[in-house]
């Protein structure tokens, strides 16, 4: 059975972040020239050699971006379920170690929850949960999804890895997409920062997505957690994960995001800051690798950045997002996962966008179709 933890075996950290940071400013410059860029042309468009040609390469991402996705920008919300968590996260405001009042949204609220996003105009909505598989497992994911399925068009989350007939279980409900972090593929790094629970296990996360796709599921979101390791390194290793499942599961869209670190109630400080400009660089890096995977921004970024960075590649993006259970209407004081940036209303989002020239797309699949 196909997995990528065979491939992976193959490529050690230490030589691929090597061969990274040599790379010159030559290397970058053949890479830019091709119209079909290699894993190791990515290499180049990352390294630190690659610095004095990030608007070059902004300004290629963007007519990749426009000839394949026009002037759209995909619109999506997190609704957050839970913040109960079995596993100790050194990053993450839901760990369990971490003493808060643990939350976990009850029927009625979930109803209230879609209630306010669907008036919000969102059609395609993020289950999020912490990973608590007795109290937020399978059954209650589905039944969440029973609830929410008739109101909105795209309905993806992201929540503790799970089995494979688990996935095919919910994509028989209406489930869409999984978005699922690596958080780093440095073993070590990912020991130290997973110590205890089920997400401790690297080779199971890691396989999530090999299962996603042998269920079948229409969509998988990949990337890792920038401030952990290197970013330029992990960046390689999510490359390298996205050629090995466009080739096996070849029937399936794929979707990185970008997230940093950002403050939650744990206080772990980045050991490796991704500036802006990184950030810039990378964005318009996967672009040139692959003019089809879908990139996503998060509320993550700040109002500013996230001004600049819709028409260089991007591709969907969330606003007005709370990273807290029940935290539009039910229970807004609630532990957050992290402290989001941009903060504007999905109203003011949706005017910047337009005054950029891009069209909101509230959905991006229809169930007529399907």
């Amino acid at each position: 059975m196909s997995s990528f933890t065979k491939i992976i075996e193959n490529y050690h950290w230490d030589s691929m972040q090597k061969d990274i940071y040599a790379k010159t400013a030559e290397d970058v410059i053949y890479a830019l020239q091709k119209d079909k860029r290699t894993l190791d042309d990515f290499k180049a468009l990352i390294s630190p050699a690659a610095k004095p040609f990030i608007e070059q390469m902004a300004q290629k991402s963007a007519e990749l971006t426009k000839k394949r996705f026009g002037n759209t920008m995909q619109m999506f919300a997190p609704l957050y379920l839970s913040n109960e968590c079995q596993n100790i996260c050194t990053y993450c405001g839901f760990s369990m170690t971490n003493k808060i009042r643990r939350r976990t949204l009850i029927d009625e609220e979930i109803q209230q929850e879609a209630d306010y996003l669907k008036s919000k105009g969102f059609d395609h909505i993020l289950l999020v949960t912490g990973e608590a598989n007795k109290i937020v497992g399978v059954d209650y994911i589905g039944n969440a999804i029973d609830i929410i399925r008739d109101k909105f068009a795209n309905i993806s989350m992201e929540v503790q890895p799970m089995d494979q007939s688990d996935y095919e279980f919910l994509k028989a409900k209406g489930l869409y997409a999984v978005l699922v972090y690596q958080e780093t593929y440095h073993r070590q790094a990912y020991k130290k920062h997973h110590p205890k629970g089920r997400k401790s296990n690297f080779e199971y996360r890691l396989t999530t997505p090999d299962r996603l796709g042998r269920a079948g599921i229409h969509k998988i979101g990949i990337g890792a957690l920038f401030g952990l390791e290197d970013w330029r390194t992990d960046s390689f290793f999510t490359a390298l994960h996205l050629r090995y499942l466009q080739k096996t599961y070849w029937k399936t869209k794929y979707a990185i995001s970008f997230p940093r670190l950002r403050p939650h109630s744990g206080g772990l400080e980045p050991k490796v800051e991704m500036t802006d400009s990184d950030l810039v660089q990378l964005i318009s890096a996967y672009r040139l690798l692959d003019e089809d995977v879908e990139l996503s921004i998060s509320t993550r970024e700040t109002e500013t950045f996230r001004n600049n960075i819709v028409n260089l590649g991007i591709t969907s993006m969330s606003a007005a997002s709370k990273t807290n259970p029940g935290g539009y209407v039910v229970e807004t004081s609630s532990l957050e996962q992290f402290e989001i940036s941009d903060e504007r209303s999905t109203e003011q989002i949706t005017e910047m966008l337009q005054e950029r020239g891009l069209d909101v797309v509230w959905k991006d699949w229809d169930k007529t179709w399907c």
